[in-house]
């Protein structure tokens, strides 16, 4: 997979997201804005020539160690 098809995967997260916050449906919107934090994190991974990771937490830890501790994205 490329990193644009995971940043593709995280814009249609938010846009769902979008939909069923509007419908009443905090919950599933929560669950999408989830899944496209995660997406895009796992897109930043690999547009700069890292792994991706294969879990929830690998992605989280690898973000942390490569990206944010080398300054490319600021800790809050």
């Amino acid at each position: 997979m490329k990193a644009e098809d995971l940043m593709a995967k995280a814009v249609q997260a938010i846009t769902s997201a979008k939909i069923l916050l509007d419908a009443g449906d905090a919950d599933g919107a929560c669950n999408r804005d989830y899944y496209a934090m995660f997406d895009a994190a796992r897109a930043s991974l690999l547009a700069s020539g890292y792994d991706v990771g294969k879990t929830h937490k690998g992605v989280l830890n690898a973000f942390s160690e490569r990206l944010v501790k080398d300054g490319l994205f600021r800790k809050r």
